[in-house]
């Protein structure tokens, strides 16, 4: 069964946007609470500048005789993960926010634990169960936002695909040590 065709009432978001033109990206048609989601979006900033941080870490500290495949691996996802961060902080900032930058409560803000471990095992363990926890928060903002948020839905989607990618590396990590 087709769709009626697409109306609007052109004349009337005309207007909204020139007297509400100082509200930049959020339109009458933005159904989520913003305020809201800058908060939870600031929790996945803190998550994934605390993935940058375990990242890098493991990558500094890795040895033994399967380190050099173990270590480009945390580079490559130390680097995907700042990239996550200005993407997320990007759209904290589009939103009217301030993404939080500030260390104190990093650790409280972020889904993802930091734990100081010891042997290439223990590292690769570490990070498989923060992709792992990311995953499931992500996915369960996706559904959160729904299509009240679509473009930062959108956004933590391709966050989440990534996310995914890194658990697969890590597993595969795993059964080669």
């Amino acid at each position: 069964m087709p769709k009626d065709h697409f109306t609007s009432d052109l004349e009337a978001i005309r207007q909204r946007a020139r007297a509400k033109m100082m509200d930049g990206a959020v339109t009458e048609a933005y159904l989520a609470d913003r305020w809201q989601v800058v908060d939870v979006l600031n929790e996945v900033l803190a998550t994934e500048i605390v993935c940058v941080l375990r990242n890098k870490n493991h990558y500094y500290m890795a040895n033994g005789a399967n380190s050099q495949a173990a270590a480009a691996e945390f580079l490559e996802h130390a680097t995907q993960e700042q990239g996550h961060v200005d993407q997320v902080a990007a759209r904290i900032t589009q939103l009217g926010g301030n993404p939080n930058f500030n260390p104190d409560g990093l650790s409280l803000r972020s889904y993802a634990e930091y734990k100081n471990v010891d042997t290439l095992e223990q590292m690769i363990a570490e990070d498989l169960v923060a992709e792992r926890i990311a995953i499931e928060t992500y996915s369960e903002i996706i559904r959160w936002l729904g299509n009240d948020d679509p473009t930062t839905r959108i956004m933590i989607e391709g966050i989440l695909k990534v996310e995914e990618e890194h658990a697969d590396d890590l597993v595969n990590l795993l059964h080669r040590i």
